[in-house]
């Protein structure tokens, strides 16, 4: 989908004040149960290196303020590392880039059947998500995701504007701050059958989820211990 040119604008200023403790959050509801599957489908194929001093988090309010206004937006998936841990005994509600750690080093939006402001650049009435992620927050990887065709847009941050990124040969697009491959893969995971979003290292081997890795070591100990039968050893005493 073609993203409508910005017209020039204003000087706005923008700044990162800590969210106050009695800020109302906007309760925006998660747009369908095929979502939260998807975000966490991403964090948990992760390496232990990738979570560790990181914030990864979906539907997670990300905050800045615009000529003094608070704004949230509350990406489907959001990677920002490193990032210090959480002092405090309540959950956080909110992430402030500057004043709380670095800038997201990836949003990503999940798309239902119709489009919502994923692609607005409005900047008038209302922030829409594209110019707040591009010209306010100035996240570099921005990816749009629609679970239904499998379709994936990836966009870089080049001269402070969004660019559509290649993929390779195998259809996939490299993301260099996390020094993975990111593409889609149609199967099964978490009783869902589908289109999803997946990590594929340097080498183009694919990141396993939890319950993949558990598979693959039970298969491998099943060989093991049929070839110990095969040589005449029990492998059970």
């Amino acid at each position: 989908m073609s993203v409508i040119p910005q017209t020039p604008v204003s000087e706005i200023k923008i700044t990162w004040p800590k969210l106050p403790d009695d800020f109302v959050l906007p309760d925006d509801p998660v747009e369908n149960t095929e979502h939260p599957l998807l975000a966490n489908a991403l964090r948990q194929a992760l390496l232990p290196a990738l979570v560790e001093e990181a914030l990864i988090v979906g539907n997670f309010a990300l905050c800045a303020a615009i000529n003094n206004r608070i704004l949230c937006k509350a990406p489907d998936w959001m990677y920002v590392r490193p990032i210090e841990p959480w002092p405090h005994p309540y959950p956080r509600r909110s992430y402030t880039p500057h004043t709380e750690g670095p800038v997201p080093s990836v949003v990503m939006e999940f798309l239902s059947d119709t489009y919502g402001e994923e692609y607005s650049v409005e900047f008038q009435q209302r922030i829409g998500k594209w110019y707040f992620y591009e010209r306010v927050v100035k996240v570099p990887i921005y990816g749009i995701f629609q679970p239904q065709t499998a379709t994936l847009e990836v966009y870089r941050l080049e001269s402070d504007r969004y660019q559509i990124q290649t993929t390779n040969a195998d259809g996939r697009y490299w993301i260099p701050e996390l020094e993975l491959f990111l593409g889609v893969w149609q199967g099964k995971g978490d009783n869902r059958t589908g289109y999803w979003l997946r990590w594929w290292n340097a080498e183009g081997e694919l990141l396993l989820w939890p319950e993949e890795r558990a598979e693959q070591e039970r298969q491998r100990a099943e060989r093991l211990a049929q070839r110990l039968r095969e040589l005449g050893v029990d492998p059970d005493s």
